[in-house]
């Protein structure tokens, strides 16, 4: 077959050569995922990857006729917008250095090719503040060293001879990560960045030696659960809990100074970008820290921060076969949440212009310290349909089925997000989106019971038949100390808070059915707030069979404790109880010092396993 591509790339040319890459990669995700144990054994370079490049895909496949300049310059700003993880950061940062050297050309000679890749290498080895060898690093300098050597050696070179010395090149400098870096020594695999890169080039290589484009994969025929390759590495938490990435926008970011600032705060530090726009990848304790510092050099936007400890717990899992994720709103006890590795998407909260990810760059304490001072009422909103993606594509790529279990539709738009997302993954596993019709507790006692399915063995068809058959049951009830908050939230007319502030009312508020958030009653006076409360609750509690229960406070902990006792002098039904911190969701509405109650009947997992 004669090659397509001799004696140069024009965009149209480089554009079908690199779709047939990122088709390459795509369809390595699930193997990339399992050898994935540097830096972090996460399981996730592989979805990473496939995101970030799955980002220039939509420009490459736009009709029409293609500049070259112009093309790669949009392909370096979708890759910066859309990289995730380490080694997606980097391949951004590799195409930007690309980009830069070709300038405004119309095509690509053998020479300017090698040119341009060796700028792409020194761009991204200087995006790190400790690269290493034996990573995707060394590929990436092996492919524009090759290139340059063979440009030297045969002026007349054309594309063909160029690219088969380069396969062979990076094929040997993936071999020797095995020996360059001692954990990859120890699982007995190549770096997973690595090896995403030589994909890449591979499919490259194809299209400019026989004019094929690979496929894109339908990853819905496959299975994660059926994959021969067992997760390299061990679940073995990092010293640091949170994958942090965030975009920084400005005029003329001083990039030097905001990496020295940012190194100190954890490891796996990558910047890549321009002066413009930065892109920051980073491993911390605390997600937070690094937004504030982005702040002081411009503003930060697409904050996400992910739990490594909790992906690298799922990926080296083999016991459960399905996952289960669900969206802060949900409220749920800490040691529930690290018992059954239940995965969350935080929704967003905004005080004026300063952002946060709720339960994630900022503390149920802190928020509600923050709304008990700030002149800004704060707002919500939820999670986009991209950070579900993320997390959905990383989950389904290691389990068959995935449950996500999500606020009620009729308070909020999460439950769509959620599902859209789900429509769009490119990965094995199936998503299972479940509207709880619930908020707060019972949304949380709904993933806390599908979870403890996962642990038990059930079927996911079984789990998600039990969850739903509770949802109508699970009922949640909330004493609103002060109505002020959820007047300012436009969740009650002014009127009505007025009315209540003369007559000096709690008012009680419920669930429906239906998922709607309603009056429940209320008190005279602010007194006694948790005995009025707990005989409000066990009024409404069916007298008949065990019960689950589940109390929320919002910086009202004593009371949180006296409520309990109530309820279990006045329930010895309560089979299990469980005391939780309510987060944003909830509390941006309800202020502090309220208490919340979820009742559900009882279910034992590990009975219907039985």
């Amino acid at each position: 077959m004669t090659p397509t591509v001799t004696r140069y790339l024009d965009g149209d040319a480089l554009a079908d050569a690199l779709v047939s890459g990122i088709h390459r990669v795509i369809g390595e995700q699930d193997y990339l995922n399992h050898i994935n144990v540097f830096p972090v054994a996460d399981g996730d370079t592989g979805t990473n990857l496939s995101l970030s490049l799955g980002a220039a895909l939509t420009v490459l496949k736009r009709p029409g006729e293609k500049h070259l300049g112009t093309l790669l310059a949009s392909i370096a700003d979708a890759l910066l917008d859309g990289s995730r993880g380490n080694s997606g950061a980097i391949v951004a940062q590799f195409f930007q250095g690309v980009s830069d050297s070709a300038g405004e050309l119309s095509r690509l000679t053998p020479y300017t090719f090698g040119k341009a890749v060796s700028q792409g290498s020194e761009y991204a080895h200087d995006a790190l503040s400790k690269p290493r060898e034996g990573t995707i690093l060394s590929v990436i300098a092996s492919f524009a060293e090759s290139i340059r050597a063979h440009v030297v050696a045969s002026q007349d070179a054309g594309f063909p001879a160029v690219m088969a010395a380069a396969i062979e090149r990076v094929n040997d400098a993936l071999a020797k990560t095995t020996e360059q870096l001692d954990v990859l020594r120890k699982a007995g695999v190549v770096d997973a960045g690595a090896k995403g890169f030589v994909e890449l080039v591979a499919g490259m290589n194809d299209y400019i030696q026989h004019g094929r484009i690979a496929k894109q994969p339908d990853l819905s025929t496959l299975h994660a659960a059926d994959a021969p390759v067992i997760m390299a590495g061990s679940a073995e938490d990092s010293e640091y809990r949170y994958c942090t990435e965030c975009i920084v926008t400005g005029t003329d970011i001083n990039r030097r100074k905001l990496r020295e600032a940012l190194s100190v705060l954890g490891d796996s530090l990558v910047l890549a970008g321009t002066k413009r726009k930065a892109r920051i990848h980073v491993h911390v304790n605390d997600p937070e820290e690094v937004f504030d510092i982005c702040r002081l050099y411009g503003e930060p936007s697409a904050e996400k921060a992910d739990d490594m400890h909790r992906q690298a717990h799922s990926s080296h899992d083999a016991s459960k076969s399905f996952a289960v994720i669900t969206d802060s709103a949900a409220d749920i006890a800490d040691e529930d949440m690290e018992r059954l590795d239940i995965h969350m998407v935080p929704c967003r909260v905004q005080f004026g212009d300063r952002g946060y990810l709720d339960k994630v760059s900022i503390t149920a304490d802190e928020f509600f310290a923050e709304l008990a001072s700030n002149p800004n009422h704060p707002t919500t909103s939820q999670p986009a349909p991209g950070d579900f993606r993320r997390q959905f594509q990383f989950l389904a790529s290691h389990f068959k089925d995935v449950i996500s279990i999500n606020l009620t539709s009729a308070a909020s738009g999460t439950y769509e997000a959620a599902r859209s997302a789900a429509e769009r993954i490119n990965a094995p596993g199936k998503i299972h989106v479940i509207n709880s019709c619930n908020a707060s507790l019972g949304q949380g006692l709904l993933v806390v019971l599908a979870a403890e399915c996962a642990q038990a063995g059930l079927s996911v068809n079984k789990a998600v038949a039990v969850v739903e058959a509770l949802i109508p049951q699970t009922n949640t009830y909330g004493a609103l100390r002060d109505i002020r908050y959820a007047v300012r939230g436009g969740r009650i007319p002014k009127w009505a808070g007025t009315l209540t502030k003369l007559l000096n009312l709690t008012p009680f508020i419920r669930t429906t059915p239906d998922g709607r958030v309603a009056p429940s009653g209320f008190s005279f006076g602010k007194s006694n707030m948790s005995k009025k409360f707990a005989r409000h609750v066990v009024r409404r509690t069916p007298e008949a069979g065990p019960l689950s229960i589940a109390i929320g406070h919002a910086s009202s902990a004593d009371e949180a404790q006296e409520l309990a006792s109530l309820l279990q002098q006045s329930l010895p039904q309560i089979k299990r109880l469980t005391v939780a911190e309510i987060g944003a969701g909830l509390g941006v509405h309800a202020g502090p010092g309220t208490l919340v109650v979820a009742v559900q009947p009882y279910t034992s997992a590990e009975d219907l396993a039985g």
